[in-house]
């Protein structure tokens, strides 16, 4: 099993990167990796295919499947953006027929809204009944930890207020595991169960050579899990690189992929940090398609990488 990347040079042993053995003992972080279900909408770049075609989505699938992959954990907001919940179901219900899973990447509002919790509760109540709750046609096919399951938060704006959301969501059938972006405000810490990294340079920030892929900021986020959240369910993270240039909102910002390195060397720090006696339980590749950021590794082929070559293609 390997990734491919149109940048090409050999990075040694990248068939062996992302291979799994569930039937080993202490097999290692389970894989997860974001997806993003807009592709088709007019918005958003033309990357050759629909979210919303079955017969893409099982490609999809099984392609992650062969990868190592486990889930998909989805990009969404609700009933605000209803091309993307649209795909979500489509994508459960093919990740339902091929044994596969799923769960949602709930964003924030993005502006400073009044109704950001009311907005938040509404969407979680969305997804209780249409995709984990008990009247969810494909409900076996959504990813739970320990019988609940999981609900990633991209915060935003900061204006939910998470202690309410909570509390709503403690009267479902099995309430939700709540994972965060780094580290939640103080206020809402009890709130959440998890807490997943998320790709970016770190505290030195962005280079205009993109030779700073964000180790830094990697092995801060696991030394402090380790030593003030062990009582969290903790998601590492590995991406490939970054390149926003083919974003509407891009800010000109890059991580250089160093020919497959960036994202070995992100797939495989957590070793550095976590062992069988304290095991990681989840790392999240970032991201399995978002070609506008350039972190997709959908198509991504670690050999024959070109000297000189920076960042990620983003190429049909």
């Amino acid at each position: 099993m390997c990734f491919m990347v149109g940048t090409g040079c050999t990075t040694p042993g990248m068939q062996h990167a992302l291979r799994q053995n569930p039937q080993a003992p202490n097999p290692g972080p389970k894989l997860l990796a974001v997806y993003m279900p807009w592709f088709g909408d007019r918005v958003h770049l033309d990357v050759g295919y629909a979210s919303y075609d079955p017969s893409v989505l099982r490609h999809q699938i099984q392609q992650a499947k062969h990868m190592g992959i486990s889930a998909f954990v989805v990009d969404w907001y609700g009933d605000s953006r209803p091309f993307s919940d649209h795909n979500f179901a489509l994508l459960q219900e093919a990740a339902d027929e091929s044994h596969f899973q799923v769960a949602l990447l709930y964003n924030e509002p993005e502006d400073d809204d009044a109704q950001a919790t009311e907005g938040a509760i509404a969407a979680f109540d969305k997804a209780y009944n249409s995709y984990f709750g008990p009247a969810a046609p494909h409900r076996e096919a959504y990813l739970t930890y320990n019988g609940h399951p999981m609900i990633f938060i991209f915060p935003k704006q900061g204006h939910v207020d998470w202690n309410r959301v909570a509390e709503h969501s403690q009267s479902w059938e099995s309430s939700p595991i709540l994972v965060y972006k780094d580290e939640p405000p103080a206020k809402y810490a009890g709130d959440f169960q998890g807490m997943y990294a998320w790709v970016q340079p770190g505290q030195k920030g962005w280079t205009p050579d993109g030779s700073n892929w964000g180790e830094q900021y990697l092995a801060d986020f696991y030394r402090n899990m380790r030593s003030r959240h062990a009582d969290k369910i903790i998601v590492g993270a590995a991406w490939p690189g970054f390149n926003d240039s083919a974003a509407k909102w891009g800010l000109n910002r890059h991580m250089d992929s160093r020919c497959g390195q960036t994202f070995e060397d992100t797939l495989h720090l957590y070793t550095h940090y976590f062992d069988p006696e304290h095991p990681l339980p989840f790392v999240m590749i970032e991201t399995w398609n978002d070609y506008e950021e350039g972190t997709a590794v959908e198509r991504l082929n670690f050999a024959k990488c070109s000297e000189g070559s920076h960042g990620t293609s983003a190429s049909k």
